[in-house]
C-alpha cells in the first residue's frame, strides 16, 4: 500500500467518531395507550401488548416512550384530548366508546383498537376490508356469539327460564349486544330481564331484588364491568345467581363461566398493527381482523358454591377451569 492512500485511511477513520457526534439521535417514537379502566383491571392484557412490542424491537424508554392513561367511562374525551396534543405517533385503545372520543378530535393520528363489538355496525370504519380514514384494528365479535353463550349457560343451568342481561347501555356497541341477547333469549323460551347500567354504583343498584326474578345473569363484555370484575362477582354470588361472560377476568373474580375471544391473543396481535404502523403503514388500508380463538372458562369454586353439577363433557371442552 503507498503510503499516501495508507495516510488517507488513517485520516478517514479519525474523522469517523466525530461524523458519528455530529449525527443527531433518533427521537422515539411516542405511542399513547389509552385505557379505559385501573392498571388493576387491565394490566394482564396490556402486558401482552408490551411484550410483543419488545418482541418487534419497540422497548419503552429505548425504541419507544409508551404515554398510558387510564380513564374511567365519563372521561374518556378529556384523556382523549390530552392524548391528542401530546401528537403522539399512535394511540392504541380498547372498544368502541374511546374510538368515538378519539375520532371526534383526530383525522390524522393513526388510531389502533382492540375488542370492538361491531366496528362496521357502530360506524367506527366504512368496512372491515379497507377502514378508510386513520382507524383500524381487531374486533372481539362479541354479539355474534350470543347464542353459543346462551347454549352453554342452559347447560350448566337446565331449567333457566328468567335471565337477566346487564350492560352498560350507552355504549353502543354493548347496547347492540342486549339486544342481540333479548332477542335469542326470547327464541329460546327465556324471559329476558333488561338492567341498565351507565356506571359502577347502577351495578350494585340493579342487583336489588335480582335473585326472586332471575335464575342467571348474562353480563354484557365492557369496560365498566372488566374493571367491576370484584364487585359484580361477589353481588352475583350473594343473589346465587350464576353469569356468563365474555372474558377469563370476571371468571377469575368469582364469576361462573366465560366464553369470548382469547383476548392476550388479539392484544399481542395489536401490538403488531402498532409497529406496522410506526413502520409506515397506512390504517386505511389495514384490514380489521377478527378473532380466531375463543375460549370457554369454568369457575368449579363458583359452581360448587351455587350448587351447581356440572357435566364432565362440559368440563371436557372447557380451556381453562378455575378450581
Amino acid at each position: 500500500m503507498r503510503r499516501r492512500e495508507f495516510i488517507g485511511l488513517v485520516g478517514a477513520a479519525a474523522a469517523w467518531p466525530c461524523a458519528g457526534l455530529a449525527q443527531r439521535p433518533t427521537k422515539p417514537a411516542v405511542v399513547g395507550f389509552l385505557v379505559p379502566g385501573t392498571p388493576t383491571s387491565f394490566s394482564q392484557r396490556l402486558a401482552a401488548s408490551v411484550k410483543r412490542l419488545g418482541e418487534l424491537g419497540w422497548i419503552d424508554g429505548r425504541t419507544i416512550t409508551i404515554e398510558y392513561r387510564w380513564a374511567e367511562a365519563q372521561r374518556f374525551d378529556e384523556i382523549a384530548a390530552e392524548l391528542v396534543r401530546l401528537k403522539v405517533d399512535v394511540i392504541f385503545t380498547t372498544g368502541t366508546p374511546p374510538v368515538i372520543a378519539l375520532r371526534k378530535l383526530t383525522s390524522e393520528i393513526p388510531i389502533v383498537f382492540v375488542a370492538a363489538g361491531d366496528p362496521v355496525g357502530t360506524g367506527l370504519v366504512v368496512s372491515l376490508a379497507r377502514p378508510g380514514a386513520n382507524i383500524t384494528g381487531l374486533s372481539n365479535q362479541s354479539a355474534d356469539i350470543v347464542k353459543k353463550r346462551l347454549g352453554l349457560l342452559r347447560e350448566m343451568v337446565p331449567n333457566l327460564s328468567k335471565l337477566a342481561v346487564m350492560a352498560k347501555i350507552d355504549n353502543i356497541s354493548a347496547a347492540k349486544e342486549m339486544r342481540e341477547v333479548q332477542t335469542v333469549a326470547a327464541a329460546l323460551g327465556m324471559q329476558p330481564i333488561m338492567l341498565e347500567v351507565r356506571e359502577a354504583d347502577d351495578i350494585t343498584a340493579a342487583f336489588a331484588g335480582l335473585a326472586e326474578r332471575a335464575d342467571a345473569l348474562y353480563v354484557v363484555p365492557d369496560s365498566l364491568v372488566t374493571t367491576n370484575a370484584l364487585r359484580i362477582g361477589a353481588l352475583a354470588l350473594g343473589a346465587r345467581l350464576p353469569t356468563i361472560h365474555g372474558a377469563r377476568e370476571l371468571v377469575q373474580a368469582g364469576g361462573l363461566m366465560s366464553y369470548g375471544a382469547n383476548y392476550p391473543a388479539l392484544y399481542r396481535r395489536a401490538a403488531e398493527y402498532i409497529d406496522k404502523i410506526l413502520r409506515g403503514a397506512k390504517p386505511a388500508r389495514m384490514p380489521i381482523e377478527q378473532p380466531t380463538q375463543f375460549d370457554l372458562v369454568i369457575n368449579l369454586s363458583t359452581a360448587k358454591e351455587l350448587s351447581l353439577s356440572i357435566s364432565p363433557s362440559l368440563i371436557a371442552r372447557a380451556d381453562d377451569v378455575i378450581e
